[in-house]
């Protein structure tokens, strides 16, 4: 991770609250479709994954080389906005990571992985060319629209 190669926002929520679910994969949905609603906001068509963790080569070894149940892909299955969940009796907290710059090449180098994966995890992942700061103030207005 660099400056600018993410958005990255944390969310927590309490338990109990309208938004908490025991369920640990439907607990993303809401989550999932807020991102979709602040990419739709900067003009990125967006879906929120409704389907199990799929394993692919690389799940175990790179966030972004699976997509599971939350998380948000652009119309050709590639994720942009990765969801993470850390959970007590007490709350959720949520760690999300949309994606400004992916460099597949550069994974393949800092995991020593090998040489064909930087074309198959190009296939995985997809930045969305737009400011953080405007996406993060979209995320910002999604989250208050749920709030209200």
């Amino acid at each position: 991770m660099r400056p600018g190669d993410l958005v990255w926002v944390d969310v927590s929520i309490p338990a109990g609250d309208r938004l908490w679910d025991d369920d640990v994969n439907r607990a993303f949905q809401w989550l999932g479709r807020a991102w979709v609603g602040a990419l739709a906001d900067v003009g990125v068509a967006a879906s929120v994954h409704q389907d199990g963790l799929p394993c692919t080569p690389w799940s175990r070894r790179v966030c972004f080389g699976s997509v599971g149940p939350g998380e948000v892909t652009i119309e050709d299955g590639r994720k942009v906005v990765g969801l993470a969940q850390r959970r007590t009796r007490a709350g959720a907290l949520f760690q999300c990571a949309a994606l400004l710059r992916w460099d597949p090449e550069e994974m393949v180098r800092l995991l020593d992985l090998d040489a064909d994966a930087a074309a198959e995890l190009a296939k995985l992942a997809a930045p969305v060319t737009v400011e953080g700061s405007a996406l993060q103030s979209a995320f910002l207005r999604a989250l208050d629209a749920l709030a209200g």
